[in-house]
């Protein structure tokens, strides 16, 4: 068992779910339901790629800045 990080944001009518440990996603119309899909994934993902790296991430932050796109 690992512990995953993530984060949670909405993106049009879904709630994104996003790994940080691995680059897996997911969604669903709740957070607890982009949250369970997102355990899901990351599941299966290392199912089929059991030799992939699972990186520890620690300390985390969210911030919002403007960028000029």
């Amino acid at each position: 068992m690992k512990q995953m990080a993530y984060v949670v944001y909405r993106e049009d009518e879904f709630v994104v779910a996003q790994c940080l440990n691995v680059d897996v996603s997911s969604f669903g119309t709740t957070r607890e339901e982009a949250v369970a899909n997102l355990k899901e994934a990351v599941e299966l993902y290392f199912e089929n790629e059991p030799d992939s790296t699972f990186t520890p991430v620690a300390d985390l932050n969210v911030g919002e800045a403007l960028v000029n796109a």
